[in-house]
This record gives structure tokens, sequence and C-alpha cells, in this order.
């Protein structure tokens, strides 16, 4: 899913939007209505710094008729952006109740006009945490659904009480997806990563593999390991976007269907 957000300068809000969205793994561009070319707003790229996004390098760009083609969902920062749109013929929905423009206000107006963003974005699409107890069977179903051998609840209990940490993407109380990483010492092994197949091809998984980039710098790994089979070639190139290598084979690895796996890797 691309997704398109669009304010007037292209300086300040939908800049902060994209930055952040890319953080969690979507694929985003912005536009402004009325941008020439200018480069971030300094407090737009300051606040975002202060979550460890680096905006700085953005300049802004004129939206164009030839853009609307080229993404699925067009988010405006206000609900005059989406008037206007809506009065070409452009179909756009508005990010939340709107946001006020914070072009020329002081750092605190900018940090609140963030926050706001962030807020209105983990509603609209939903977001990466950690996996807590009132997840569990969320995780179950969707091992149930996505699975010839599910995990019970019992064996993702141990397992996370044995070194395996875990993440879901959730939205309004919904666990999408969810991946799980044991760590021996630096090294990471992805057990599994899922997503209900009514949420695929939404960015749920990126989000979490993401996550999990984010988790191995902290974590100072210096690998991520994971199985595959070999006639995936949806979750192949998802992996090979972010990074990911065929190292190896493990043959007849899955049963129903018995198929090998690719061992792919991604080293830090």
């Amino acid at each position: 899913m691309r997704v398109l957000f669009v304010c007037t300068g292209n300086t300040c809000r939908s800049p902060m939007a994209e930055g952040y969205m890319k953080s969690m793994g979507f694929d985003c561009e912005s536009r402004g209505l009325a941008a020439d070319g200018s480069p971030v707003s300094e407090n737009s790229a300051a606040v975002m710094q202060e979550m460890g996004i680096d905006i700085s390098k953005h300049i802004s760009k004129q939206l164009t008729a030839e853009d609307v083609k080229n993404f699925d969902t067009i988010i405006c920062m206000s609900k005059s952006h989406c008037n206007y749109l809506k009065s070409l013929g452009m179909e756009c929905e508005v990010l939340g109740d709107g946001t006020s423009d914070p072009y020329g206000c002081d750092i605190t107006t900018y940090r609140n006009c963030r926050d706001e963003i962030v807020d209105a974005l983990n509603n609209r699409f939903g977001k990466v945490t950690v996996m807590d107890n009132s997840h569990l069977d969320g995780v179950v179903n969707i091992e149930n659904v996505c699975f010839s051998h599910p995990w019970t609840k019992d064996g993702i209990i141990e397992a996370q009480q044995n070194r395996t940490h875990f993440f879901v993407f959730e939205k309004d109380g919904c666990v999408m997806g969810y991946v799980g990483i044991t760590v021996v010492l630096d090294e990471g092994y992805i057990t599994n990563i899922a997503t209900l197949p009514e949420y695929r091809n939404k960015s749920v998984a990126s989000a979490l593999l993401t996550k999990l980039n984010d988790f191995a710098k902290l974590q100072g790994l210096c690998f991520i390991s994971l199985e595959v089979r070999q006639s995936n070639q949806t979750a192949i190139s998802l992996y090979e976007r972010f990074g990911y290598k065929t190292e190896g084979v493990r043959k007849n690895f899955y049963d129903a269907p018995r198929e090998d796996a690719l061992i792919m890797t991604k080293r830090f």
C-alpha cells in the first residue's frame, strides 16, 4: 500500500507524517498544494529528530496529477486540502480531525503538532507494540489461520519466557500481525512472522520488520536469520527489500505441504 500525504507547502505537516510512517516501514511520500522546492522547516526537522527520525534532507514537492495515479491512498492534513482535492475529482481523506498549520510558530507548537499527527496516524493505520497478555488470543488466532502446525498459547508463553521477544501490530484492539525473535547472545532468529489475510499488502509485515531492525540495533545483534518456504516469492521479495540474503537451504523443512526452506539472513 502506497500512501501520499498532502498539506499546503510540504514543509511542515506532511513531511512529519511521511517521516513517521517511513520509520514504521510504510511506503509513503508527501506533497504540497503550493510547494516551491523549499527545504523542510527547521522546527519540523528538530521535533522529528527528537523521535530519532531524520527528515532534514526533505525538499518540498508540488502535487501533480501523475502523483494521484501512483498512490493507493491520499491523506490530507486538513479538511480544506481534502475538500479542494475532492472538487477536482480526487479520492482522499483527512487525517483525524485535521491538523492546524504550525508554520511560523514556536518549537512547542511544532511538537504538539507532531504528537497530534503521530496519534492520528496510529489510530488510522495501527502501530507496533511489545506483546503482552492482552494480545495472546490475537496471536494464537493468527497462528491458527496462517499455519498448518500453529503454536499454542502455552507454547507462545513458554517461548516468551525463554529468550523470545514478540511484537504485534494492532489497531483498535485487533492484532493484525505479529513477529517473534529468539535472541542467543548477539544472534537473532525469527520464529514466525505472520499477518491476517485481510490485512496483507497494507504494510503490516513491513512495519514489523522495521521494528526488528530497531530492536536488533538496540540489542547489538550481529544478524537476524529466518526460514521461508522456497515457493513463497512474495515473502522472499519482502525480506530482500529489507536486506535479507539467501545463505542456505534446509531440505524438507516444511510439512503440509513438504517443501525446502531458504535460510535468509540480514547482517548488521
